[in-house]
């Protein structure tokens, strides 16, 4: 029976993709398993049409998939706030809107959902409270995580059943890559997903690949590290559909897929290069190896959260198959173009562990609760 509770998701795009990537997972979610009114309010939806591509720029309010979508910017309407109030990654609502969220009666639930970590100090830091300086609100910071005492990871209810069906089904995937627009791989051939921000280590992975035994065929969404492929293969224009190929490397350039798509593409690749928060997720979930690079932050700050997530990712693995990953993680999150293509060599030696190690991964993350059944039941419990 659907919820009468109504809830207000803010997302600023700050990175294109990553932040309403993950919003978007939520409120969809939250819609669909939970019957919650849901209105996302997106300050940028040219990039949100790229991965819901029914979405329509320039229209101050539309639906898609049981959610309402709102057009954030100013001057902001006079909405009366929902019942809970979601800011993604600290994006701060309308001064207006947080007005009207200290004049209504009962006060509604409001959620910082901050970013993913494994570090450990999240656990203590996990649903903690804070009080307005000077409005009679309360904000509780909400963080999403790989273990108990978090937020959990976004992951739907059917997830791991139609990742499952889709894996085994040959029918389902030749489908897929019909779809895609991008032929069925040849035997031998390693499939390989990459998404990732630019950096000086892109054309030493490519020339490793090219210069490999194994042929290598690596499917790259449009619009991404353009610079570094024109390069490499010496052209001046990419578009969707264009194939580019040198000696054992061929490259698929493919528009930007709907998250449902995205994620047969990562279950259906050997190896997925992502970035960010949400892609590293669904690389997660689909139990396949993976090269994680992390969103760059000032100061270094980053390098931490990388470190915290390897330690927590590599155990129970052989130590010399813990070597190889770290290695190549942290040259590729360098950009060290020297280190990359012998840490590539090292990584690949491993890679029937590597799947076993991703299959049994998935499997323990989906032995906890996820991200939005969790923050529907604290909000739940806020508003009592």
């Amino acid at each position: 029976m659907p919820s009468t509770r109504t809830w207000d998701i803010f997302c600023t795009v700050v990175d294109n993709y990553g932040d309403i990537g993950v919003c978007w997972r939520l409120a969809r979610q939250l819609a669909a398993e939970h019957g919650l009114g849901v209105r996302l309010w997106v300050d940028d939806l040219a990039s949100f049409a790229k991965i819901c591509p029914d979405i329509v720029p320039g229209r101050d309010a539309q639906h898609s998939h049981g959610v309402e979508v709102r057009w954030w910017r100013e001057p902001f309407p006079a909405v009366r706030p929902a019942d809970v109030v979601v800011e993604a990654f600290a994006c701060n609502p309308p001064a207006s809107y947080v007005a009207a969220m200290a004049a209504r009666q009962p006060k509604p639930a409001w959620i910082n959902l901050e970013f993913l970590s494994a570090e450990n100090w999240v656990q203590g830091c996990h649903a903690l409270p804070s009080p307005h300086p000077f409005f009679p609100l309360v904000k509780h910071f909400f963080f999403p995580g790989f273990v108990a005492g978090t937020g959990g990871l976004l992951a739907e209810q059917n997830l791991v059943q139609t990742r499952d069906r889709f894996q085994r089904s040959a029918a389902e995937r030749a489908r897929f890559w019909e779809v895609l627009g991008v032929p069925a791989p040849r035997a031998g051939e390693l499939q390989v997903s990459l998404f990732c921000y630019p950096h000086d280590g892109v054309d030493a992975l490519l020339r490793a690949w090219a210069a490999g035994g194994t042929p290598v065929r690596c499917l790259v969404p449009e619009g991404t590290v353009t610079a570094a492929l024109t390069t490499f293969f010496g052209v001046e224009h990419l578009a969707p559909g264009a194939i580019l190929r040198k000696a054992g490397l061929e490259v698929g350039i493919f528009p930007f897929l709907d998250q449902d798509s995205y994620d047969r593409l990562l279950w259906t690749c050997d190896l997925n290069l992502v970035r960010g928060e949400d892609s590293f997720v669904r690389a997660q979930w689909a139990a396949r190896p993976l090269l994680w690079q992390i969103y760059p932050q000032k100061e270094g700050a980053h390098w931490p959260k990388l470190e915290a997530f390897l330690e927590m990712y590599c155990q129970g693995l052989p130590a010399e198959t813990t070597a190889a990953l770290a290695q190549l993680w942290r040259a590729w999150n360098h950009g060290d173009a020297a280190a990359i293509a012998p840490a590539w060599t090292g990584f690949w030696e491993h890679r029937l562990e590597l799947q076993a190690h991703a299959e049994r991964w998935a499997g323990r993350l989906a032995q906890s609760e996820n991200l939005a059944n969790n923050l529907a039941r604290f909000c739940e419990n806020v508003l009592k």
